[in-house]
């Protein structure tokens, strides 16, 4: 294990050099100021003497006794059951994580050492970049103890491991994963982050020992693609969740998926460095349904996704029919439009969570024409968009209330320039939806909302916790804010009134 000394002169028990006190030297004394026979009187304080602390009980014939009072025990650790130790730890873990509570904990004494070793509270474990300082080179004995420790942690803690995240790490990253994969054999997670070096000797040894591995994140992480590729093809059926970086070497991935190497794939997520210059990804709707028909939750944040055509001809009758969200939320400019969104949704009536933040050519009508009949949170909000203020009003929101006032529970449509009828409209069906407490979140920021609209949703809409109003040009100054908790809307309504 690695030490730490805290200070670089606590091994010396006295200092070095200790400054002279003023005032040390004698001063000498001249003749006649003092007599020979005279002395300076040094008064003598007495010490108060301490009062015991001792609790008194009175009896009932008047006499007092004195309770003597018992030192505190500082041992109530060392006599608490082993099981209820272990909960204690584990609602620790589930809150701060395994590493390092439990290796500080096992140094306290047996019966924590007991209690930190059981492998229960090590199932999910997150390691980050705590070993050098940041900016300074790895030096050869660091890197034993390194390699060490994970080691021992590998044979005596993570047997039952099934969810590891690996965060900063810039070497070593290969022989970490190779520990974990020889002896962690219940491995199901492995998320690497912003890590460098992992190579295909890597994905080769996990695809030998790592038989329960599904879930893969490597985003903003570099690797060897080819180690990647190879391992999909031999074990890409038992993969189920896949996180990817957006870039040139690794957009091969989704390529590799559109031709079936994850079959039974139900979570794919791609994502993009906002500094990233180029956000477009090639990819072919038409066969990732045909490859992956599983597959509930489909993300591309920030990426601009580009079309791409069958050259087979072959027709996708199904769609997704078990996607239960899609996220294409952009911070620039996006070219999703209706007929796009239709390919992607046709067959998804599962549909609950649908994110088309900065999708600035959607309209309502390809909203309301979707088959989706559960959709519960709908984010539509221009965020990020430079044209916002400037376009002129549109007309249609009524449309997708009529149709999903039933379901909505999370509605976002900051900074659409709606008109204050088509607005209106929109408040009523969703104050005449024959759930009450179906809505739970409104987002009105930026549009063009009038009192008297907003006044018929909320006094009838019962589980409404959060409403936003900030830069709402119909609501005078002091009431253009943010409300949460039902107590908070409901004063909002005792003004409206």
């Amino acid at each position: 294990m690695l030490l730490v000394i805290s200070s670089s002169t606590s091994q010396y028990p006295t200092p070095a050099w200790t400054a002279q006190k003023k005032g040390s030297k004698k001063k000498k004394l001249s003749k006649g100021k003092l007599k020979a026979n005279q002395t300076e009187k040094k008064k003598t304080v007495r010490a108060k003497p301490k009062l015991a602390n001792n609790p008194v009980a009175k009896t009932e014939g008047g006499t007092t006794l004195v309770v003597p009072q018992k030192e505190t025990d500082h041992r109530w650790g060392q006599c608490l059951p082993e099981e209820v130790l272990i909960n204690i730890f584990e609602m620790v873990v589930i809150q701060d994580g395994a590493v390092p509570f439990l290796c500080r904990v096992g140094r306290v004494c047996r019966l924590w050492n007991a209690a930190a070793s059981s492998s229960v509270l090590w199932r999910k474990v997150t390691v980050g970049y705590c070993w050098i300082a940041p900016g300074k080179s790895q030096l050869p004995k660091t890197e034993k103890k390194i390699k060490e420790t994970f080691n021992w942690l590998a044979e005596n803690r993570l047997s039952q491991l099934r969810s590891f995240s690996l965060c900063h790490w810039k070497n070593n990253v290969d022989y970490a994963v190779e520990v974990l994969s020889q002896f962690c054999p219940h491995l199901r997670s492995l998320t690497l982050s912003y890590c460098t070096g992992l190579t295909a000797r890597a994905f080769h040894i996990v695809g030998l020992h790592s038989r329960s591995l599904q879930s893969i994140n490597l985003q903003h992480s570099e690797f060897q693609v080819e180690g990647l590729l190879e391992y999909l093809e031999n074990h890409g059926s038992q993969i189920k969740h896949i996180w990817f970086t957006h870039g040139l070497k690794y957009d091969r991935l989704l390529t590799a998926i559109t031709r079936g190497y994850c079959p039974d794939l139900e979570l794919l997520e791609v994502n993009t460095n906002l500094d990233s210059k180029d956000c477009e990804l090639p990819v072919c709707i038409q066969a990732l349904q045909m490859a992956c028909p599983k597959l509930k939750t489909f993300r591309m944040l920030n990426v601009r996704p580009r079309h791409k055509t069958v050259r087979t001809g072959g027709d996708s009758t199904s769609g997704f029919p078990l996607l239960e969200e899609l996220c294409i939320a952009t911070t620039s400019y996006s070219y999703l439009t209706d007929r796009d969104l239709w390919d992607i949704l046709f067959g998804s009536t599962r549909l609950r969570v649908l994110d088309l933040r900065g999708c600035s050519r959607i309209t309502p009508l390809g909203l309301a024409a979707l088959p989706c009949l559960e959709l519960e949170c709908l984010f539509w909000g221009q965020y990020f968009s430079s044209h916002v203020g400037l376009s002129s009003p549109k007309k249609g929101i009524h449309m997708v209330t009529q149709k999903r006032s039933q379901t909505l529970q999370q509605l976002d449509i900051v900074n659409q320039l709606f008109t204050e009828e088509d607005l209106e409209i929109a408040m009523s069906y969703l104050a005449q939806a024959n759930e009450r407490d179906a809505l739970r979140s409104l987002n009105l920021s930026g549009t063009r909302i009038t009192p008297p609209a907003l006044r018929t949703v909320i006094s009838q809409v019962t589980a409404l916790n959060y409403l936003n109003l900030s830069s709402c040009r119909y609501f005078p100054r002091g009431l253009k804010r943010i409300y949460r908790g039902q107590e908070d809307i409901q004063q909002l309504l005792d003004k409206l009134e």
